[in-house]
């Protein structure tokens, strides 16, 4: 048995350096400094480090671990791949008035929870593993991101193209409240639309004015209008800004959409929806731009047998493990239309993401190497 309770003091010790290592995505220099400390560990660990450059949003990191030598074949020739990511939302300066803490049980600070545990709890399950010998006999690969906060623009291909080459993908984003794992994620789109129309003096001339504003409101309630909570799609207009002064007929307006969808295929009705718009007043002109970022992540049967073999596989090492699901998207969504297993948030348990009081639960840092090492084992 391994005791997992020894690796929490020096677990607390890489969070905080993580932590207090700010990471917005767009920042560089900042997420590469996340990116050279985990490149430290990695290292002393013996694992090979292979650095993707990338100028936008930092470097991304892919860890290796070999199998151990062994006189028998590996049960598998593909082996498993962790997915986590560097950046955070929160802007450099952030740690002035959020700084690393604990409190009542609680960790808090930010990207705490989304997700510098979750790179925590990759690693140290890793190195309980390796510590203890009982690495699995298939390979290991472990990818750190630098822009999952902004799109995984520049990650998806990686992303994709390692979890082609795994049995399983295991993202550490945050588990849910209760300690669930997520098994279900809503796809995530994202449309700017812009309405053209005629400036015009709202007092001498106003007839001749084409009004903006008013044409991007039909498109506001039409497109609002898209949700439907009985196939789990929703759309919401989140920003709209149109006009100059009081006293000008607008001659431009616009917004931006955010769209979630559960089901395949629902993407594609909003997408034909949203661009076949028309304009609603005479010269007035629109133009719409936008996609699916990230595909839905469904609870199909793939996930439901991958899930229930993970339930047995911690029932034997007495952990209780429930599944739920989110709105909010991962890289695991990426995965998920590859039909490769995949299960997502087994990082920390916490919660209050992407504000002042993100936190997580100090005693979930242990729990989840256990269940994260306990699956790699035993899978």
């Amino acid at each position: 048995m391994i005791n997992y309770d020894l690796y929490l003091p020096s677990m607390l010790d890489l969070l905080k350096r993580l932590v207090e290592t700010e990471s917005p995505s767009h920042d560089t220099s900042a997420v590469n400094n996340v990116g050279a400390i985990i490149g430290e560990e990695v290292k002393s660990m013996g694992g090979k480090i292979e650095i993707i450059h990338n100028e936008t949003s930092g470097n991304h990191i892919i860890a290796r671990f070999d199998p151990p030598l062994s006189p028998g074949k590996a049960t598998h020739e593909k082996g498993f791949l962790l997915l986590s990511h560097m950046d955070t939302v929160f802007p450099v300066g952030t740690l002035t008035h959020m700084p690393f803490n604990e409190k009542d049980g609680r960790i808090l600070g930010p990207g705490v929870s989304d997700m510098k545990a979750g790179a925590v709890i990759g690693l140290t399950a890793l190195i309980a593993l390796l510590e203890n010998k009982k690495m699995p006999l298939v390979p290991i690969t472990a990818l750190f991101t630098s822009d999952e906060e902004a799109g995984s623009h520049t990650s998806r291909k990686w992303i994709e193209k390692l979890a082609k080459d795994a049995q399983l993908v295991l993202v550490l984003e945050p588990g849910m409240p209760d300690g669930s794992i997520k098994t279900w994620r809503k796809g995530v789109g994202d449309f700017h639309i812009v309405v053209h129309g005629q400036a015009a003096h709202s007092g001498g001339n106003h007839e001749n004015g084409r009004n903006a504003i008013e044409e991007l409101s039909h498109h506001v309630l039409a497109i609002q209008g898209l949700t439907d909570y009985s196939r789990g799609t929703t759309l919401n207009v989140g920003v709209i800004q149109g006009g100059i002064v009081v006293n000008v007929v607008p001659e431009k307006a616009w917004m931006d959409v955010d769209l979630r969808v559960m089901q395949p295929g629902e993407a594609e009705r909003i997408m034909e929806a949203i661009y076949n718009l028309k304009p609603v007043l005479q010269g007035t002109s629109l133009e719409i731009s936008g996609n699916l970022n990230r595909p839905p992540m469904p609870y199909g049967e793939l996930m439901q047998s991958t899930f229930e073999h993970a339930r047995e596989i911690a029932a034997e090492d007495g952990i209780t493990l429930t599944a739920a699901g989110t709105g909010g998207a991962s890289d695991g969504n990426f995965v998920a239309p590859l039909g490769i297993p995949v299960l997502d948030g087994l990082g920390a348990i916490g919660g209050d993401y992407h504000s002042e009081k993100e936190y997580i639960i100090k005693d979930s840092l242990v729990s989840r190497t256990r269940l994260l090492a306990t699956l790699l084992q035993n899978w």
